[in-house]
């Protein structure tokens, strides 16, 4: 491995998705590229699209892509371990809270009940960001007092 880890995932609304996760996750718009159906296409890439590259505050990088067309509904589950595939992006945070406590207002959802559980040693919480991908929360400090019964 020459660079850190890179993810992507397809979008529906690039400006939204590109907010959500600079906004509330934290990570940094690094740049934005247009791929053309000449190299798209033949990358297997299913033709031309956009990508935004979004900086992880601790390494590696989050590519947000939209392509030309309208991205097919999957038709699954919205999140089950029980499913074939990638089934979230996990972040690592200092302090769960704050990052909690933005992510209603930015069109997130909740999909623990409680919102923030104790495990390990750990809080732990799991989202559907605005267009339903899953992202776990997880903050180290879960021994110490914090809201994890608040919804």
């Amino acid at each position: 491995m020459t660079r850190p880890f890179e993810v992507g995932v397809v979008v529906r609304d690039l400006g939204l998705m590109e907010r959500f996760y600079c906004d509330v996750i934290g990570c940094r718009a690094e740049r934005r590229s247009r791929v053309p159906q000449s190299v798209g296409g033949p990358a297997g890439l299913g033709g031309e699209l956009t990508v935004a590259w979004l900086r992880v505050p601790s390494g590696g990088r989050v590519k947000l892509i939209l392509p030309r067309s309208a991205p097919v509904s999957s038709g699954a589950a919205p999140w089950s371990t029980g499913r074939p595939g990638l089934s979230y992006l996990t972040f690592h945070v200092d302090d769960m809270d704050p990052v909690v406590a933005a992510l209603r207002g930015a069109g997130a959802r909740p999909l623990s009940d409680p919102v923030v559980v104790r495990a390990g040693g750990r809080r732990i919480s799991f989202w559907a960001d605005p267009e339903g991908n899953v992202v776990e929360l997880v903050d180290e400090r879960g021994d110490e007092p914090g809201p994890s019964r608040s919804n």
